[in-house]
């Protein structure tokens, strides 16, 4: 028997704004994307323009039934200069907040979505010993305009922005770049985690001072398993890639879930995913059974704090795979709140094909774009998704096979 969700269930779709807004020319990827020597495949460039397009965006996300909308704010547009707010900038993202409300999607709004200001990379990101107090500035810029914004992730996936920054500790920036866009990453770097701990800490402060949104941040689960006697390895990866960011959050009002796929744990620790034809674009393994068993280890290890999936999806360019692989991944989610999990919503990734952070190639989205004309095409999987909304009831396997006309 299905569980029976809240009324105010939160049922959406989530981006950010390097990602989709085009022409982000004062972040750290932009340089590194149009440096004279280039250390990604494929330029984020106009993106698929969404910085002017959003409303259309939008419609086609409520349209759908579905009623909640994440995306981001880019601290590159709004302090392109140490010290210096764009209130042009500022003014943008509270016009894509009132279009959000006014559309009927509930904004979950994301402060520091991988990229920065290029003025701070070349500072030392967060490896310079005032990024906290940078930081912090920028969330104390942004909080006038989210009066009535109900949910702030403070930072996306801190845990994979400390593993870059690992990556940059150890080889010059090209490599760790290289490394990031390929996957093949080091361990988070326990520094790293340190001041970005202390960073959510102090801009949850910050916006809880000026607003009465729910705070919290989001992490990259891993969803690990362990292979028969790794027992202690598991605990090891988990120590390393996730605990210490889950942990962080006891105290917050949400933790985020990101899960894709799962990952299992040998003798030597994290396997990476095998060759198989049943991959997905981005070479991981098709595990929709990785929602439920993050959303179990985030609830456990933060011992009860409020779970809202910010991201769950696929990169497949067929769309009835994604409706599949979704539907089975609510299944999944459904069985976690039937076991007495507090889940307040579902955001999935993405809600538009965009860029993924290197390549265009991995399609994730709900809604294809064509990048030339930049035209709209929603997929079946939007519809389907929205008439889960609609009934605001999770899945049953006969309701997952069943696509809507």
């Amino acid at each position: 028997m299905n569980p029976t969700l809240p009324a105010e269930f939160l049922w959406g779709a989530a981006t950010s704004p390097h990602q989709i807004e085009g022409n982000n020319i004062a972040s750290d990827w932009w340089a590194l994307e149009n440096g004279e020597h280039p250390v990604v495949p494929e330029r984020s460039g106009d993106g698929v323009d969404s910085y002017h397009r959003y409303p259309e965006d939008m419609a086609l996300l409520a349209d759908a039934g579905l009623n909640a909308y994440r995306f981001g704010v880019e601290w590159a547009r709004i302090e392109p200069e140490p010290g210096r707010v764009s209130r042009a900038a500022l003014a943008h993202y509270r016009r894509m907040i009132d279009t959000a409300l006014e559309s009927g999607l509930t904004p979950v709004l994301t402060l520091h979505h991988f990229t920065g200001p290029r003025w701070f990379a070349e500072l030392g990101g967060w490896t310079n010993p005032h990024a906290v107090g940078y930081f912090a500035r920028f969330v104390t810029s942004v909080v006038p305009i989210l009066g009535d914004v109900r949910w702030v992730c403070t930072i996306n996936e801190p845990n994979m922005v400390a593993t870059m920054a690992g990556a940059q500790r150890a080889v010059p920036d090209a490599e760790a770049v290289r490394a990031f866009t390929s996957g093949a990453l080091p361990d988070p770097d326990p520094e790293a985690a340190r001041i970005l701990i202390e960073a959510h800490h102090i801009a949850t402060e910050i916006v809880k001072s000026g607003t009465d949104a729910a705070v919290g941040w989001s992490v990259a689960q891993q969803a690990f398993v362990a292979a028969p006697g790794c027992d202690d390895q598991l605990a090891e990866a988990n120590r390393l890639w996730e605990d210490p960011y889950l942990e962080a959050a006891r105290d917050d009002d949400f933790v985020g879930t990101q899960a894709y796929t799962s990952r299992l744990v040998g003798p030597d620790g994290p396997i990476a995913h095998a060759e198989d034809p049943g991959n997905t674009l981005t070479g991981w393994a098709y595990r929709p059974d990785a929602l439920g068993l993050a959303i179990r280890h985030a609830w456990q290890v933060t011992g009860g704090t409020p779970i809202l999936v910010t991201e769950n999806g696929i990169a497949t360019g067929d769309d009835t795979r994604r409706i599949a692989y979704t539907g089975e991944a609510l299944e999944h989610l459904g069985r976690a709140v039937a076991e007495g999990i507090d889940v307040r919503g579902y955001l999935h990734w993405s809600a538009l094909d965009n860029y993924e952070w290197g390549h265009w190639r991995p399609t994730f989205g709900l809604i294809g774009v064509d990048r030339a004309t930049f035209a709209r095409s929603p997929k079946p999987s939007l519809a389907w998704l929205g008439s889960i909304a609609r009934a605001n009831a999770l899945p049953t396997a006969e309701h997952r096979e069943a696509q809507p006309c």
